[in-house]
């Protein structure tokens, strides 16, 4: 007995026996033509699988343009075993920037301008490395407002006191209050 008919309980069929054991036995042309049908309709049924697949991950695909002047993040995770940007390990950035898009190269790579640190680092990259930048203005702090020391620290100031609140529990109280600070709005 075979290894595969111990395993299956049926004889192994491959394109030369497709018979089952006591069906009439197909020889000559006839076995020819039978084999060289069978052997036509594999890469059918392989294009028709391969197309539904396709069509399933299609639904959640979808094209990603972007117009030169516009800015964009850069996406690192994939570099960090070349090229570290700032910290190690688990607190290192998953994307950088935002970078200015100079011109599209091709159907989906962009041309990005980069700051002279990332000289090492060819500027085209493809669509699936940027990630969209939203402008927000109030996220933004105007750096002269703001007095910097030479070792690029700066000193927070209290303006008022907005809110007085305690928190009870079980065997103590805890004073809460809410400080607006000169360089942060009351957000």
């Amino acid at each position: 007995m075979a290894p595969y008919e111990a395993l299956y309980g049926c004889m192994c069929r491959t394109h030369l026996c497709w018979t089952e054991l006591g069906e009439r036995c197909v020889l000559g042309l006839e076995l020819v033509f039978e084999t060289d049908d069978k052997i036509r309709l594999i890469p059918d049924c392989l294009r028709m699988t391969s197309d539904r697949h396709k069509s399933y991950a299609d639904l959640k695909r979808h094209e990603i343009k972007y117009s030169t002047r516009y800015f964009v993040f850069l996406k690192v995770s994939p570099w960090k075993k070349v090229l570290r940007f700032g910290w190690k390990g688990k607190l290192s950035p998953r994307i950088i920037g935002p970078y200015q898009i100079l011109k599209q190269v091709g159907l989906v790579a962009y041309q990005l301008e980069l700051p002279p640190e990332l000289k090492r680092i060819h500027d085209v990259f493809h669509v699936s490395m940027l990630r969209r930048h939203h402008f927000d203005p109030p996220h933004i702090v105007p750096v002269e407002e703001i007095d910097v020391r030479p070792d690029l620290t700066f000193k927070e100031e209290p303006v008022q006191i907005l809110d007085h609140d305690v928190k009870v529990l079980r065997r103590k109280s805890i004073p809460l209050v809410k400080v607006l600070w000169r360089n942060h709005s009351t957000e």
